[in-house]
Parts: structure tokens; sequence; C-alpha cells
């Protein structure tokens, strides 16, 4: 169904996708399920229209033509998940191309994403997350790039950053002062103070870095010299976890979810924990520190005015 597509419908979308990489440093995974799901929207119109679809027809949908693409995907079985997902895509796609060729892009933006139970993050214990960082250390023969993985693991749980975050530490950050400035989602800043277990681990790398660190270059380098991917660390976790026979969870983002829950669990305010976070809500921190309910009233009830005495 896909080969029915226009050239021109293929190749805007294409245009979209290096405007991603290019701009907003999409992950190659993610530029991939994104045609995926675009590209399936795509072909479902061309039928849908019953023509090759270029671009004008794709510039007139309506609500109706959504409802009709959305029940045809859950017909074939998929998820509320999954299709919340692919919707996503669409509408992503859609903010960009109705900017870039001026029209209405409502019917679709507008569209509303099927519900589905969101599954709570599962962060390591506090002895898992400690082997982890040290399992990560072995798993490359050259010492720097060991120090590297360390010192980016460390910065994860260390500091809560997420990945996006640590990797765009420039050569300027070294070495790290006791609190960095983090520019996360939406442009939106915190303040992180950095523990000395971080700074030592960024030290450590940066000693024994074979490559000239400028100041406005990325600090954490790949085995080239340029800008360290986000993939290369999700693989040296990938490695350790099965070594420490911990499930496919344990990831690069658990880390941050592990510096949520073990501060809520040594008694952190949840509203601090909030806004080392970066979290616009405090709704969103709650379900990402998978502490027990009671933990959270027992925190609730120490904060509260009446909750106390």
């Amino acid at each position: 169904m896909a080969g029915l597509i226009s050239p021109a419908a293929r190749d805007t979308l294409e245009h979209w996708l290096k405007h991603l990489s290019a701009l907003d440093g999409v992950a190659e995974n993610t530029l991939d399920a994104y045609r995926r799901d675009v590209l399936g929207f795509v072909a479902f119109m061309t039928q849908h229209f019953g023509e090759e679809t270029g671009l004008a027809p794709l510039k007139r949908i309506k609500p109706t033509d959504m409802r009709a693409w959305m029940a045809q995907e859950r017909s074939r079985g998929v998820a509320a998940r999954s299709l919340a997902r692919e919707l996503s895509a669409v509408k992503s796609f859609y903010r960009w191309f109705s900017e870039r060729d001026g029209f209405e892009p409502t019917a679709v933006l507008a569209t509303r994403s099927p519900k589905f139970q969101k599954k709570l993050p599962r962060p390591l214990a506090q002895d898992a997350a400690k082997a982890m960082i040290e399992t990560v250390e072995m798993q490359s023969p050259k010492d720097w790039i060991s120090a590297r993985d360390v010192a980016v693991v460390t910065l994860l749980y260390g500091c809560g950053l997420r990945i996006s975050e640590a990797l765009s530490l420039k050569g300027k950050d070294a070495p790290l002062p006791d609190v960095l400035r983090i520019k996360g989602k939406g442009g939106k800043e915190r303040i992180v103070p950095v523990l000395d277990a971080a700074k030592r681990a960024v030290d450590r790398y940066t000693h024994a870095l074979p490559y000239q660190l400028e100041p406005d270059e990325a600090l954490f380098k790949g085995a080239r010299g340029g800008a360290l991917s986000p993939r290369l660390i999700a693989k040296a976790m990938e490695n350790a976890r099965m070594q420490l026979g911990l499930p496919a969870t344990a990831t690069p983002h658990a880390m941050r979810h592990s510096f949520a829950t073990h501060l809520l669990e040594a008694g952190g305010d949840l509203r601090a924990i909030q806004e080392l976070l970066g979290h616009a809500s405090l709704s969103t921190t709650q379900a990402y520190t998978a502490v027990d309910t009671a933990r959270l009233m027992e925190v609730y009830a120490d904060a509260h005015p009446r909750g106390r005495g």
C-alpha cells in the first residue's frame, strides 16, 4: 500500500525527518518509527480517497477522515498505546507540514488520542544502581571509554539528568561546578546540584580523554572524537544489565527514575524533587517515583500543616 504514495508526499516526509535529525537531534530509531507511522497514515489516506495521495488531499483532511483512519487501526489490532504513538507522529508531521505550506491543520491536530493506562517507570534498587555503574566500567577495554561511560551514568543517577541533558554538556562545563544549569524539555532551565561522585567521575574521564577538549564542543566524545551517541551508553548499560541479571527496563532513563525514587525514599521533599527533575507538574513526579502509596502519604502528612500532630 505504501507504494501508492505520491513522490511529492514521500519527499515531504523525508524533508521533515531531515529537519528533525538536523535541528532537533532526534535519534535514528525514533526517526525510523516516525517514518513508519506517517507512511502508514498517508498510505491509508491513499486508499481512503481512492486515488494517489499527493500533497493537496493531505491538506484537506477532515475529522471524519481521521476517525476512519483510527477505526481502521483499531480494527487491525493496534493497541491504544501504539495508536496514540502513531497519532503523535502524524500530529508532529502536520505541525511542520502546515507551517511550511501554509494551511490549516486543525482536523489533524484536534484529534483526541485514545486513552490508555500509562505504565509506571521501574527504578533500580539502590544496590542495583551502584552495581550498574560499577559494571558499566567493565564494558570497554579502553580506559578512557570506561571512564566516559561511568561519568555519564553517574550523572544520570547522581543528578537525575536525562541522557540528552548529560550529552549536551560542553567542554567548558568541566571540571563540573557545584551546580549545573540544565536546559530541559521545552527549553525550561533548572539548577541541579552536582555530587562529589559525579565531579570525580567526570574529572577521571577528562584526564583520560585522548582528544583535545574544546570549550564549545561536546564534553562526552565518541571513539573518533565526535559527539557521543546516546546509543553507545544504552549499549554499555544493556551489556551490564545482562551480566547483572537485571530486567530490560534497566535503561539510561531508569537511572533518572532511580535518582528520584531514592531521594523520596530518603525523605526528600516531593516539590524539591520535582524541581530537580524539571517536571512541570507534581503529579508527573509522583508517577515517576515508584514509591508505594503509604510512603507518599507519609511524605504528604509530614509536609501538610494538618498532617502533623
